[in-house]
């Protein structure tokens, strides 16, 4: 198998995760030597910072303006050009330690799951300083202006309408792989419920309702969880508060009902385990918490989403049929008790949720990768 560097920005988890995803998927293909870096990592800690604070911060407390900018840059071709070439400055300044790296770990295939890699990367091949093939991984539902670079050697992408947009702006079709997001490949395997169950401390029988915080309004969470527990409903809320580091203390003072059983956890290391074990998951649109739901035959509410990229992510999954999509927390109580109290449309939405859920991505990637090596005679 080739020497293989996985790269992303831990801008948010979700690149992180599909890298991580990837590396896995390849060390279970066969043995060989795999590295998983983030970019920023190799860069000053002023622009580190700098960088990931400043979507961070615009996606929790300004969406409309990073909706904003997000949605201009990637229409008006002028407005795209001018953000690109302050960007490009800017990156070149902070990102020197890549060449470093590149030099330390002698990639035989670079991967990306982020575009800040991709471009410096594709600048390297332009001046003939990169030989390597170097293949891009999107991790949502749209390919946004910021992804597109022709002399990219391939593509991997979650669906048909990301791959139209791509060929759109000039990408050769043959190109394009539709895979999916990559996700974990423990996704393949098949989980016992009842044992899942039993393992977590959950109750044996009834349906599990399961809230992922990370990201959300702490309000608009108490008001969902309120609704849900004067909902006459015979089940169990999960609510894991992720990244959200504030939740768990401000829903200390809500407690389970005689028919709603409620636990409410901070970080967990059994995302997979929860979501098999639930009959529907109330979460935030992040392209791989999506994938991963979906990869289980899960349905989703999707709340709330971020304008931009989880506009795209929720329009898909609603699409699909495998969930819909709310804005207004007070919405989500009746919606979710309808959901849980029509079993045909429940069956239905999971039904559509299999068609569509990609758990074999990571693996699929990876095969394509050391396919592609193996063919270029390496």
């Amino acid at each position: 198998m080739p020497r293989v560097l996985l790269l992303h920005a831990s801008v948010g988890s979700g690149h992180k995760r599909a890298a991580e995803a990837l590396a896995t998927a390849f060390t279970l293909r066969q043995p060989g030597e795999v590295r998983v870096e983030d970019v920023l990592d190799h860069t000053s800690r002023l622009f580190r910072e700098a960088y990931a604070r400043s979507y961070l911060e615009l996606t929790d407390r300004a969406p409309l303006l990073w909706g904003y900018f997000y949605t201009q840059t990637n229409a008006d071709p002028n407005l795209a050009e001018f953000t690109n070439n302050i960007r490009k400055v800017v990156e070149s300044i902070g990102t020197t330690g890549l060449k470093k790296l590149l030099s330390a770990c002698r990639p035989e295939v670079i991967i990306c799951t982020h575009f800040l890699p991709m471009e410096l990367l594709v600048r390297y091949k332009r001046k003939a300083r990169l030989t390597q093939p170097v293949y891009c991984v999107i991790t949502d539902h749209a390919a946004h202006t910021f992804w597109t670079y022709t002399e990219i050697d391939g593509y991997f992408v979650p669906d048909e309408q990301t791959r139209n947009q791509l060929i759109a702006r000039g990408v050769m079709a043959a190109q394009i792989s539709v895979t999916g997001i990559p996700v974990d490949p423990v996704v393949i395997r098949a989980k016992h419920g009842p044992s899942l169950r039993a393992t977590h401390d959950l109750p044996r029988t009834g349906p599990i309702i399961t809230l992922f915080g990370g990201g959300l309004d702490n309000e608009q969470i108490r008001v969902i969880i309120h609704g849900l527990l004067e909902k006459d409903l015979d089940a169990t809320l999960i609510v894991v508060a992720g990244r959200n580091a504030t939740l768990v203390e401000s829903l200390a003072d809500l407690t389970s009902t005689p028919r709603l059983h409620l636990r409410v956890y901070g970080h967990i290391d059994f995302v997979d385990d929860l979501i098999t074990m639930s009959d529907l998951v109330i979460t935030k649109a992040g392209g791989l918490i999506i994938s991963e739901v979906l990869a289980r035959a899960v349905p989703l509410v999707v709340f709330n989403p971020i304008p931009g990229q989880e506009e795209w992510n929720a329009d898909y999954v609603v699409s699909t049929g495998a969930g819909v999509q709310l804005r207004i927390a007070d919405s989500v109580p009746a919606t979710v008790a309808r959901l849980i109290s029509h079993r045909l449309l429940m069956n239905e939405m999971q039904a559509c949720a299999r068609m569509v859920g990609r758990p074999h991505a990571a693996i699929d990637i990876a095969e394509q990768v050391i396919k592609d090596h193996a063919t270029q005679g390496h």
